[in-house]
Parts: C-alpha cells; structure tokens; sequence
C-alpha cells in the first residue's frame, strides 16, 4: 500500500553545505554528545540588528532583521536565550514580537496524510515537542502553536486516487479470472520498464528472480548501482522496486483457486499506477471525498501516534481543503501585487519582479536556489511540463491547474488547487497575521518549501513605497532520522511505523524521546547501537536514582509528606554532606539553565543530570532533605522534557518506578517481614515471636489476590520452619526464594542493601534486571554445560583408553610381520627369518610393557583380571 509522508520528514533532498552528517551517541552518554562551537551559554546578548548581522560568504549573505527592541524592564525579565536561527545560520538572541515579551506565535509545517507516520517523523515532531515544551514550561513564554494538515497535495492525490481505483477494480471481479491475470500481466511489465530499466519490460514474472538477480544482484548485496560509491537513496529506492516486482511475480503464480483479496495484496503495488493510468479520467475534481475519505482516517491515526509519543496537540490546526477559497485570495493577491503570472490555468510567482523590487529570495539557503532536482522535487506533478514560459528557473507554482482526475476548486484561472508552498503562507497569515515569531520543520524543507513561503508571503504582504516586512523571525529546522546512511523515508520504504516500533517493544515512547534529547535537535540522527546503549544507560540510571528517592520519602516522610527531623538525622545526619550535596545541586541548575538558554542544548542538559547523579551516588551520609530537593527538581526537569506521560502533580520521580498501587498494602509489609527474618537469621539467633501471627488479608481490590498470596505463603513457610527447628540457612533459603522466585514472578524485585545497612529496596523488575538475570543464568547454564561435557569427554577418553589394552600384551606382535616369538610373545626373527635388532628390540620391550599395563587396567576394569 502507499505511504504516509509526513512532508516536514520524506522529501527527498540532497544535504546543502550547511547540513550536518549523522551524529553517533556515544555509548558513555556522560562523556558524549556534540559540542557547541557557538557564543558562550547565556551570556548577556547584545541587540542583534541588520547592521551587526554575522558576517557568512557574499552568496550566503542572509538578510535579517532583529524584532523591535522591548522596553528596558521587559528585557530584564527575558531568559538570556539565543536560539539556532536558519535565517541567520547562526545563534540569534530570542525577543518575541510581544512587546510584553510574553506571547510567541508558531507555526509548524504538520504531516501531509495518507499512510502511518514513521521513527523519521517522531525525529521531526518529538524534537519539535521537546523546544515547545522548555519555551512554554521552562521559560515561561505563552506560546501560540499552529500547525497544519496538508490534506491535499500530488501524494495524497494519487495515493487517494490510486486506492479508490483499484478499489472499484477490484468489486467488479470475484475471483482470480483471465482479467485479472491479463492486466496484472501488464501492470507487472509497465512497472519493470519504468522503474527497473536494466531488466525492461519482457521478462516473464515466472523468471523475474532469476533474471533481477541477474541485473541487480549487487545492489542487493550492498554496492552502489554503478559500483562507484556506497549505496544511498537512489539504491534503497530499487530495492522498494525490486521487492514490489517480487511481490507481484508471486502473485502470479497463485492458482486461480487462491483468493483475490490475497491475490490483490501481494500485486497492489504494480496494480496502482496502471489501473490509474487506465481509470483516472473517470474522477470527478469536484468529489473531493475521494481523497478526504483517506486522509481524515490518518490523520486520526497521526494524532495517535504523537499521543502515544506524549507530543500536545496544537493549540490551532489548520487544514488546506478547508482553505480553498481563502488560497485562491492569497494568490489573487500576490498576482496583483506584481509578483505572480498565470500560464495555462496555473499561477506562477515571479522571482524576478520581487528581487527587482529590492526583496530576497532563497534567504534560507541560497545556494540551492538553482538545485534543478529540488526545484522539481518542489513543483511535483508539474515538475514535467516545458517551462519555456517562465521568467526565470527558479519561479514556482502557486497555482495548479486541475488535471484529469485531480480534485479542483473554482479560481480566476480556471478550476485548480493549490501549490505545495503557498498552504502554509495562507494559513499561517491567516492565524498569526502579517509577521510571526518561529517556523519549524524538517531541515529538507528549508529549500525549497521554507524559502518559497518566505518570498510568496512577504510578497503578499507587501505594500509599495514600504521596506519589505520580514514575515518570520526565527526558522528552526529539526534534523534528519537515517537509516544505514539513507534519510528514513516512507518513499523509500526503509522505515519502521512509530506504532509497530511500540508495539514490538522495539522502543518505548520514553526511550525514542531520551535518545533525541541526547542528539541535538537540529543535527541528523542515525540510530545506531552505541545510541540505543546510551539511550538505555540514561533512562536506567534516572530509574535506579528515583527509586532510591523515592523510597526515602516513604521512610521518612508521613502522610502529610512533611519531613520527620529526628528520623532524617538518625538515618543521615551530617550538615557537611547535606553542604556538599546542596551546593551540587545548585551547579547542576545553573548549567542545566544555560544548556537550555544555549539554543535548547538537550545534549548538555542531559549530561548534567547524569552528572548531578554521580555525585549523588558518590556522597555520603546525604540527609534525606537533600534527597528530596534533587528528586523533586529533576522530576520537574524530565516533565519539562516531556519524558512523563502520566506525571501526577506533586508525584516524585516519573512513572515507572513503583510498583501497582495494589500490590503495596501486602509487598511493603512482606518485604519488612523478610528483612526481620534475614537479619535474625544471618546472625544466627531466630526468635519466633517477633514474627507475628497469620493474617487474613483483605483481597477484594482488583490485581490484588497474587500479592496477598504472596504474603499468606511467606508467612506459613515462616511458622512451618518454626514449628520443625529449621536451622537459620533455611530461613535465608526461604528469604530468597521470596525474593528471586514468589515476586519475581510479579514483577517485583526486593533489593537487598546489606552494605548499605538499609532496609531492602521495593522496585518493579527492569528489563536490565532482567537482561542480567538471563545472562547470569545463561553464563551458569554455560558452565554446566562445559562441566557434562569434560565429564563425558574424559569417560569417553577412559573407555578409548580401556578399549585399547583389550588386545594382550602376549597377542600384540603376533602378526605376519613377524616369523618367530619368545614365551612373552615378543618378536625374534621378521617376516623373512631375520634377527630382530637388539635396538628394535628395546623399542618393542617398551611397547609391550605399556600395553601390558593397559591390558591389566582392561581385565581389572571388566572384572576378568
């Protein structure tokens, strides 16, 4: 089936010169990440303005405009926060239009819909989320956050158009008849001559293996297809095509008995474009259901997936088929402004004219302004029309006129729809007006979708005999997510769906999240297995820490959470390690406030959690006030970062840490029960009173019946040992049964802290808890395995040995050999009658007196001695 291609993420472009290569994670994430090679974090910025612009090479030279200078008390209350700005390809302080210096308007290009959003697109709005969130959560700024639904756009027309085809196709017949074989025949054979060129189109689908193996084998090995370079996207893409031509030739070879939903499943891909091609003309332009019918179902399914990837909803959503009208005003407008002209029903904006007029074109980045792939890549279905009519090459639609089989909306120009840029110019002036804080997106939308919106909508706005207003101050662009060096793409087909990822457990939306916060946001991404080791190694130690806070809460706070002083002292004490733990923490917020302040540096941040968690680790005697007061700041730190779904407000540490509500009336109990028994029993001095009576355990709240038996059981298997004098071995045997088989087996792990002198710590079982109880296992069943098998080599060496003394010592040199022997069987003369060498003699003595021995240890053995 065809793909979603959430556009901010599946335009395929070449990297400019700017763009920056993959980054790999360090496994040792407190040691990783990716310097900052910019100003220092935080420092006291001075007004950036047109004439103190960063000075770039002459063609890259950006124009840029600093936002209007906020009174002098209201730029003592903004955060010192300087932000990447694509515009200025450089560090940009952040002042908001809002001359309060609250309020920012953002606009973020949203998915184009009409499959299952990909990893790819997680990268691009989790990455997104996350500056969100610390510019709303963080730095306290009231953020106005559009986004829009491209729902109509040469994609989604044709995978619409090409579904609801087929569809009808497929109703007219009700088996795998000779039209349906005849046509897929052809489909096969168009498909192979316009994507696979090097096989064409007369191979027979029953030798398309062979001969595809034949043609492209070493693409499919891995080399480039001219064995010049290593293979990128133009080979994953013959692979896609490869496969759907497999797909199809196996379809083939179905009996006409099989089913023809089956039979259409495995030939869809090649059946698409030819029933298009064949039915299109019957699509009505003015049956916009056509296409919405698919659309509406993904972008449900999008909103899914981003909730599941604790990504908010947009505060403002917009959609391009509920803009039609409002389009075709906006282009309206630019066309009498001067800047746009109309060819064949299609509107065109006219570069020319608006540099002429003193604007600038491909601000963001120049040096693609006459890229011919991207420009096409941008034009889409337009992309092959003659251009001979237009001023300059790098002038781009705003308006297309309908072709057959495309919807259509009533214009000036004739029936037609929009371009791909202008949908985003008109609904973001729409919402946020003339001029508007941040734009963001995937970086491949920089040129030429960001550069074109830039030019279409300052030409809209523009009034003759005024300077030209700058429309956005500030573009952010997030990095690529790649695969095996190739951008992640649902054209490519190289992409894992974000709800079959959570579905296998392959990732959690709290693990994807954590290895993008570790990756700065606007460097590519490529998942690697060093980035899922530090991923884990950083989710694992906030884990183990918050655990540990946690449990000191509950020992020595009271139901009304206030803090028990003389507990806290008892269990501490020391003012020294509260100081030094404090001033800790101090450090740890003013460099995690940089971090952010240094263009939202994640990666930084991040370190200086884990950092901060050392040195906690590494304290002594820290008094369980400091415990808190790290565990309360970072819990608002990770849910600043997004990294909590389900945070209750006053909750500490994220979710995931503790074990069911149901299960703590009888596991808490039971865990101190045990620490008693263990502590009596390692000392040697069991003393059964102190044990308590059975109870009757209340079981009538859901989930918590195993629990309750948990407990009943341990406190039989206690008075049973009692009742028969067990010694206090068998206490502890009973002890760690409970721990490592009765709990286990629900999920808990008690972990004992006898160094610690602590009582044992309650946590749910992890997956590295897990991982290291197999390996543990593993390595043990490794060994005993090793064991039986030097056990059965040296009885299989002991029945060799035992086998080789069977023969007598008196018997072994009788043979032809030899002609004569003395009384021990020891040759005298050879075979020709010869005297035997008193040297060879010696040698043959030696020979008989092993296998004397060996013969004696066979007849002992066999008991025949």
């Amino acid at each position: 089936m065809t793909s979603l291609a959430v556009r901010c993420l599946t335009r395929l472009t070449r990297p400019s010169p700017r763009r920056t290569s993959p980054c790999a994670i360090s496994s040792d994430f407190s040691q990783h990440f990716f310097p900052i090679t910019a100003t220092p974090s935080c420092a006291p910025p001075a007004r950036a303005s047109a004439s103190h612009a960063p000075s770039l090479p002459v063609m890259a030279q950006p124009e840029w405009r600093a936002p209007p200078a906020l009174s002098e008390p209201t730029q003592q209350q903004l955060p010192k926060l300087s932000i990447y700005n694509s515009l200025t390809r450089s560090k940009t302080p952040f002042v908001p239009l809002d001359t309060a210096g609250k309020k920012v308007g953002w606009y973020a290009c949203g998915p184009t819909v009409y499959d299952d959003a990909h990893l790819g697109h997680a990268r691009n709005y989790v990455s997104t989320d996350i500056i969100r969130r610390i510019l709303q959560d963080y730095f306290k700024f009231q953020i106005s956050f559009v986004m829009n639904i491209t729902d109509v756009d040469d994609k989604i027309i044709l995978a619409a158009r090409q579904q609801h085809l087929l569809s009808q196709w497929l109703a007219r017949h009700s088996s795998i008849d000779n039209d349906v074989r005849e046509t897929t025949k052809q489909a096969f054979a168009a498909y192979l001559e316009k994507n696979l060129p090097l096989l064409g189109k007369d191979v027979a689908p029953e030798a398309y293996k062979g001969e595809a193996e034949k043609a492209y084998g070493h693409v499919l090995k891995g080399e480039s297809i001219d064995r010049q370079g290593p293979p990128g996207d133009k080979e994953a893409k013959i692979k896609m095509h490869l496969k759907t031509a497999q797909s199809a030739s196996q379809a083939l070879s179905l009996p006409d008995s099989s089913s023809l939903d089956d039979f259409a499943a495995e030939a869809s891909g090649v059946l698409f474009p030819h029933v298009d091609a064949l039915e299109k003309h019957t699509v009505s332009g003015k049956d916009h259901d056509i296409f919405t019918k698919l659309t509406k179902r993904y972008e449900q399914r999008f909103f899914d997936d981003m909730k599941a990837l604790n990504v908010r909803y947009p505060d403002k959503l917009t959609r391009v088929t509920e803009y039609g009208p409002q389009i075709v005003d906006y282009v309206k407008r630019i066309e009498d402004n001067g800047f746009g002209y109309e060819n064949e029903g299609s509107v065109y904006y006219d570069t020319t004219a608006w540099e002429s007029s003193g604007g600038v074109y491909a601000r963001l980045e120049p040096w693609n302004r006459n890229d011919k792939e991207l420009q096409a890549d941008g034009e889409g279905s337009l992309a092959t029309k003659k251009t001979g009519f237009k001023r300059s090459g790098a002038d781009f639609a705003l308006w297309k006129a309908s072709k057959e089989g495309e919807p259509s909306w009533s214009s000036p120009w004739g029936e037609g729809r929009p371009g791909w840029h202008i949908e985003c110019s008109a609904m973001a002036s729409d919402v946020l007006g003339k001029q508007f804080d941040i734009h963001s997106g995937g970086i491949d939308l920089a040129f030429p979708h960001h550069d074109n919106e830039l030019a279409q909508s300052e030409a809209y706005w523009y009034e003759k005999g005024c300077n030209h207003d700058q429309w956005v101050n500030y573009f952010l662009h997030m990095g690529h997510l790649s695969i095996q060096g190739s951008k992640m793409s649902k054209s490519l087909k190289n992409f894992t769906t974000i709800r079959e990822a959570i579905a296998k457990g392959d990732w959690t939306p709290r693990g994807l999240r954590i290895v993008f916060l570790l990756g700065n946001w606007r460097d590519g991404l490529e998942i690697t297995g060093e980035v899922v080791k530090a991923g884990k190694a950083w989710e694992e130690k906030l884990d183990n820490f918050f655990m540990k806070v946690k449990d000191i809460q509950r020992r020595t706070q009271g139901a009304n959470g206030v803090t028990n002083d003389l507990e806290d002292m008892s269990l501490n004490g020391k003012d020294a390690a509260a100081s030094g733990i404090d001033t800790a923490l101090a450090e740890a917020q003013s460099k995690f406030h940089d971090a952010l302040c240094d263009s939202f540096d994640t990666p930084t941040a991040m370190r200086v959690i884990s950092d901060l968690i050392t040195a906690y680790n590494s304290a002594t005697n820290v008094p369980s006030s400091s415990s808190i007061s790290i565990g309360k700041w970072l819990t608002d730190m990770v849910v600043v970062f997004g990294l909590d779904a389900d945070h209750q407000e006053g909750q500490m540490g994220w979710s995931g840490v503790d074990i069911p509500d149901h299960a703590k009336p009888f596991v808490y109990p039971l865990s101190q029960l045990r620490d008693q028994v263990r502590e009596q029993a390692k000392a040697g001095s069991i003393v059964p009173e102190t044990f308590g009576k059975l109870d009757d355990f209340d079981t009538t709240n859901a989930g918590s019946e195993p629990f309750a038996n948990a407990a009943a059981d341990f406190q039989r298997k206690l008075h049973q040992l009692i009742e028969s004098g067990a010694a206090p071995k068998d206490y502890l045997a009973a002890c760690d049964h409970l721990r490592d088989s009765v709990l286990w087996d629900l999920d808990i792990y008690l972990e004992d802290r006898d160094a610690e002198k602590l009582p044992a710590l309650v946590r749910p079982l992890s997956s590295s808890l897990r991982e290291e109880r197999q390996n543990r296992e593993a390595a043990a069943a490794s060994k005993a395995a090793a064991k039986e098998k030097a056990k059965a080599d040296a009885e299989t060496a002991e029945k060799k040995r035992l086998e080789a003394g069977k023969l007598s010592h008196l018997e072994m040199f009788r043979t032809s050999e030899y002609s004569e022997w003395d009384a021990e069987g020891l040759p005298t003369k050879d075979a020709e009658g010869k005297e035997v060498a008193k040297s060879k003699g010696k040698k043959l003595r030696k020979d008989w007196e092993r296998q004397k021995k060996a013969h004696e240890a066979y007849l002992a053995a066999t008991g025949k001695a």
